[in-house]
């Protein structure tokens, strides 16, 4: 394609340096050209050393004028450079012996690096050094010298001087990229902006460049967007001449539903579950995204679609991320749909042995529902005649384990009717681009009785405070959470903290029942630990986010959250949703470690202030940006290079205008250098 390269074909790429370039989405020189700079450094100029100003990054040059090793509170290494105007003081806390040769009394040395004002005047710690030749003919860049992200086990001089071939080959025209955007609606030449975001002069806008806002940025950001745009307008022409079982509405079976449970639905749960029955009653598939706060009753809405498929004769399937939530899935449904003469199966991957036999036999028979994790989309689970999924907590699954179960009643052009179902609300922008391909429902009510959860935010300071206030909380029979969030990035050591936090507040809390679960002990004790919170028997329970989604006590009423500052606005959300499901009135304490940061505090002031989860998806997005709100795990969802949804939403018109004047050949060039293979996966 457009004379373009593997990264296995760049000179100095091998095998381990292409696995650290994948990690970061590259795999051919266009994926080179689109991995943008974090910063610039101006290298441009030198700055005479009675010039320099501290806090700022400089590029000076001169000759070492004396080098000495000095043993201070550690070993360090001093060398004085000097120029006609002044001179500046190295500093080395690591150094090696190739440097001290480096520094021989005499060289002439450029350096790059942060000035300070040291004990012995302006002085740079670490900065970047080469020798330079007597003549000082060594020319200086151009242009301003980019700082790119890497990814760990890849040296940023690696990766700057892979993408300096690319961008190398671009400017000679070696590598042709054909430009079918070039001119329209004002928009400048690719190549040309490919080179500015690569190659910026001296006088170019860098923080623009930066943030985003810079015209060849945008230029770039508009071509990816409208690839995307490009892409899932193609999936859905050809979604369009695939077909579904039509299913019946079920009514008996739901009149029956809530005579038996006793619910009256709200009125936001009526109107989805006729958009959601309206969608079944249809041969063309069901794909429909279904948004509801935490406890808004999603619950509800999905046995409406399952009793559909049941009374038409046909199977469904409802997956969940976590055995802990598949199970309380299976046990809800148990208790509503067995009555009603439906049979239900459950299979998880701790289902072994006759059981698993017993589950795959009555899938392939004469099961209603399947109930379960990732253990449904297994090769060897066969159903007979799957009509419907339902995938909770959707953005916990990759694309190709929705696909997987999505394929178990496909045939030809007929595929099962899809619903998946989230509760971290998604902001409208995200859900325009990110889910084009999907139909939109929001239960945007909460059931009546529901009051708000209070929100406090106390500092780590005040711990023996917050112990003695969980104390009355369980004096007056009421059940807590106690949430460590992970602290590093490991999962034993979030098992450690959590560890002791239960037995230090099982020393704090005599006479009351303290457990514990994390992510680390196995599913069935997982399991037996929440059955003895849910039934009473354990007061407060200490966890890690195992307990984000899903968990529903009515009984507990106050959430603890340690080092909230570490959390997202969404996760924060999701952990003070699992309180507040009764009648009582319930509060979330979020203990913090101070000082807090700008964004740190931003986010306890949103969380203090409004318990609407589409108000703070919008600010999570604002704070955090779309790729951290919408999570690393969601590997379906497509992945935006250069666009950012937050911040280029006002690009999306304009992107419908550029499809509309594009031919065939046109579109079939952006999409293929932007999302290739990626197509088949968009928004699946």
């Amino acid at each position: 394609m457009e004379g373009m390269r593997a990264v296995t074909d760049v000179e100095g790429v091998g095998p381990q340096v292409a696995s650290r370039l994948k990690a970061l989405g590259i795999l051919n020189e266009i994926d080179l050209l689109f991995h943008r700079p974090l910063r610039y450094e101006d290298r441009t100029r030198i700055t005479p050393m009675n010039r320099v100003r501290p806090e700022t990054r400089a590029q000076i040059e001169g000759r070492v004028m004396h080098q000495e090793v000095v043993q201070r509170r550690r070993r360090m290494l001093l060398v004085t450079l000097a120029d006609d105007s002044g001179q500046v003081t190295l500093r080395y806390f690591r150094f090696y012996p190739s440097q001290r040769r480096m520094f021989q009394v005499g060289n002439r040395i450029r350096c790059f690096g942060e000035v300070r004002f040291g004990p012995q005047g302006f002085e740079m710690a670490h900065p970047e050094c080469r020798v330079i030749g007597d003549d000082a003919s060594e020319p200086l860049p151009k242009h301003l010298t980019p700082i790119y992200p890497v990814t760990q086990g890849l040296a940023r001089a690696t990766l700057t001087r892979v993408i300096d071939q690319a961008v190398e080959r671009v400017g000679r025209g070696r590598l042709g990229l054909a430009d079918p955007l070039d001119g329209m609606e004002g928009l400048g030449a690719l190549v040309q902006a490919i080179l500015t975001i690569h190659r910026p002069g001296p006088g170019e806008d860098l923080d623009a460049l930066v943030d985003g806002h810079h015209p060849a940025v945008r230029r770039l950001a508009i071509e990816e967007l409208l690839a995307h745009h490009l892409a899932l307008a193609r999936l859905n022409r050809a979604r369009a001449r695939q077909r579904a079982l039509k299913l019946g509405s079920g009514e008996a079976l739901r009149d029956r539903l809530l005579e038996r449970i006793g619910f009256t639905p709200t009125g936001a749960q009526r109107r989805v579950s006729e958009e959601i029955l309206a969608d079944l009653q249809s041969d063309r598939p069901m794909r429909r995204l279904l948004q509801g706060d935490v406890g808004s009753g999603k619950t509800l809405v999905a046995a409406n679609a399952l009793l559909a498929a049941a009374a038409s004769g046909r199977q469904a399937a409802i997956v969940a991320p976590t055995e802990i939530l598949a199970e309380q899935h299976f046990n809800t449904f148990t208790e509503w749909l067995e009555p009603l003469g439906l049979n239900l199966v459950w299979l998880a991957g701790k289902v072994k042995g006759k059981a698993r036999r017993q589950a795959l036999e009555a899938l392939a028979g004469q099961a209603d529902i399947a109930i379960g994790t990732h253990a449904l989309f297994q090769e060897g689970v066969e159903f007979r005649d799957l009509a419907l999924v339902v995938v909770d907590e959707q953005h916990r699954f990759g694309v190709h384990q929705r696909l997987a179960l999505a394929a178990k009643g496909s045939s030809g052009d007929q595929i099962p009717h899809q619903l998946v179902m989230t509760a971290t609300p998604i902001p409208r922008t995200l859900a325009m681009t990110a889910y084009a391909g999907l139909d939109v429902s929001v239960i945007d009510e909460l059931p009546p009785g529901r009051k708000p959860v209070t929100t406090v935010a106390i500092s780590q300071g005040r711990r023996e405070e917050i112990v003695e206030r969980m104390r009355r909380t369980l004096s007056e029979g009421k059940q807590a959470y106690w949430v460590c969030p992970l602290i590093e990035e490991s999962d034993l050591l979030e098992a450690r903290a959590a560890e002791s936090t239960a037995e230090e507040l099982g020393q704090a809390l005599p006479g009351f029942s303290v457990g514990l679960v994390h992510g680390r002990m196995k599913p069935a004790e997982k399991q037996q630990v929440m059955a003895r919170f849910s039934a009473g028997d354990i007061d407060l329970l200490v966890a890690t986010t195992v307990i984000e989604v899903g968990v529903d006590v009515p009984n507990a009423s106050v959430m603890m959250i340690e080092n909230a500052e570490r959390l997202g606005l969404s996760q924060l959300h999701q952990l003070r949703g699992r309180v507040g499901r009764g009648s009582a009135q319930a509060a979330c304490v979020l203990i913090y470690k101070a000082p807090l940061g700008d964004t740190a505090r931003a986010r306890l002031e949103v969380m203090r202030e409004t318990t609407d989860g589409f108000i703070i998806a919008e600010k999570d997005l604002e704070l955090r940006g779309p790729g951290e709100v919408l999570g690393t795990r969601q590997t379906g969802m497509l992945r935006f290079r250069v666009a950012d949804l937050g911040r280029d939403a006002e690009l999306l018109e304009p992107v419908k205008t550029l499809a509309g004047r594009l031919d065939r050949e046109g579109a079939d060039v952006i999409i293929e250098r932007w999302i290739g293979e990626a197509e088949q996966f968009v928004d699946v």
